[in-house]
């Protein structure tokens, strides 16, 4: 019964905590307002008159203005708190002689931040009230109630999470122990038609890879061996003119086969979109140095200049190998395009944020909504160098893979495309 009066008690005082917290949300959004509207003279005045009165249910305000260094202005606050303006923190802090009060600051401008504060008043006469309902005529049946409902709920739960795990995870094992058992309700026939489902889902994209990795073989072996012909060709030492020829098929041959290999890599990505199977943490700063340091070489012998600046321990839950391919498609395709003594930076910020920006000639405005679709190129690209238009698409399709974004962003010269989290 104690246990069960204190969180009631727990309650009552979050209740009032968050009723203050809003209270000064309001308050600070309305000196806001006055600032803006009248200037920090007229803060001032009506700081000074919120402190004249005092609130019937006991929460006082108090208040703090303070130049760009916590020193006081105006207020009855006289020391500026651990609270952070910059960011709009809120905290507990104690006001003059310990009284306890819930605060939030603001920056007004760069050289005047605010604090508002509200005392988080016990409020004993509704608790006493309370403690009387409660010991009078509730307890038994709140204790009743309460254990079976706890009972009750924490079954819910698990057959919920049981259900969640095997939409994260959704091996043979776990399938099998979600099927309903002889007295099902709603909830055992909803998990039922999940196990099926997902069990279905699972047979389609197996069937789907075994068929794209058998045509993928019966179109790839054939160009091989066409290759190894045009190779053994090559060997006989044929005029200038046919081993120009032999020597663009077998550059043909390759551009298919790459071709063909980013067609199956983008509709794996797809199939797999949403699922976290296969993806395991770990530390992608180590991973986009080590590509930066391998492509500083190529930049190098290409003529270009190539910097990178990568925050360190940022840690992402992803395929390693999928992610190497996304960030050396933005580089190659930055090589590719940007002329000879041109600049690529790339950066990696915390969230995470990848960002490969060059000061090339960047993407025309015509084909900006354009240029993550299959096989789109450009006029002037398909015309000035080779490629199958792929590269991007592959990106996005990896991106989208893993709950990421992948933009071109405006930038004054050049292209800028950004990788970060969530999907627009």
């Amino acid at each position: 019964m104690s246990g069960l009066w204190a969180l009631t008690d727990r309650t009552i005082r979050s209740t009032l905590e968050t009723s203050a917290r809003r209270s000064i949300d309001v308050d600070l959004a309305g000196l806001a307002d006055i600032h803006a509207a009248s200037g920090p003279q007229e803060l001032e005045r009506r700081i000074a008159d919120r402190l004249a009165i005092t609130p019937r249910d006991g929460s006082a305000p108090h208040y703090m203005l303070a130049d760009a260094d916590g020193r006081r202005i105006a207020g009855d606050i006289h020391q500026w708190p651990k609270l952070d303006p910059a960011i709009s923190e809120s905290g507990a802090i104690r006001v003059g002689k310990g009284t306890s009060a819930y605060a939030r600051a603001t920056r007004l401008g760069p050289d005047l931040q605010l604090l508002v504060a509200r005392e988080t008043s016990d409020n004993g006469v509704l608790r006493r009230h309370v403690a009387i309902v409660f010991l009078g005529g509730g307890a038994l049946f709140v204790l009743l109630v309460g254990a079976w409902g706890r009972t009750a709920a924490g079954r819910l739960r698990w057959r919920i999470q049981r259900l969640n795990d095997a939409f994260r995870e959704s091996d043979d094992e776990r399938l099998t122990a979600m099927a309903p058992g002889r007295r099902a309700d709603e909830i055992d026939e909803l998990t039922g038609h999940s196990a099926a489902a997902l069990a279905r889902q699972k047979r389609l994209v197996e069937a789907y890879r075994d068929t794209s990795d058998q045509i993928a073989h019966e179109i790839r072996t054939p160009l091989m061996h066409l290759d190894g012909r045009l190779t053994k060709a090559l060997a006989a030492d044929p005029g200038e003119t046919v081993a120009a020829r032999l020597l663009e098929g077998r550059a043909d041959i390759k551009r298919l086969v790459a071709m063909l290999e980013s067609l199956l890599d983008i509709a794996a990505s797809k199939a797999r979109q949403g699922d976290r199977h296969g993806l395991k943490q770990f530390n992608l700063s180590e991973m986009v140095t080590r590509i930066c340091e391998l492509y500083a070489d190529s930049a190098e012998d290409s003529g270009h200049a190539f910097a990178w600046d990568i925050s360190p321990g940022i840690l992402f839950d992803g395929e390693k190998m999928q992610l190497t391919q996304l960030v050396t498609n933005l580089l190659d395709n930055a090589l590719k395009y940007v002329p000879k003594g041109g600049t690529i930076r790339l950066s990696l910020a915390a969230g995470p944020v990848l960002t490969v920006e060059d000061d090339g000639p960047g993407i025309a405005e015509a084909d900006r909504d354009r240029i993550f679709g299959r096989f789109y190129r450009s006029r002037d690209e398909a015309s000035d160098s080779p490629g199958s238009g792929l590269g991007l698409a592959l990106a996005k399709a990896i991106a989208e893979r893993h709950d990421l974004t992948i933009v071109l962003e405006p930038s004054e010269r050049g292209a800028r495309f950004v990788v970060k989290e969530g999907r627009r």
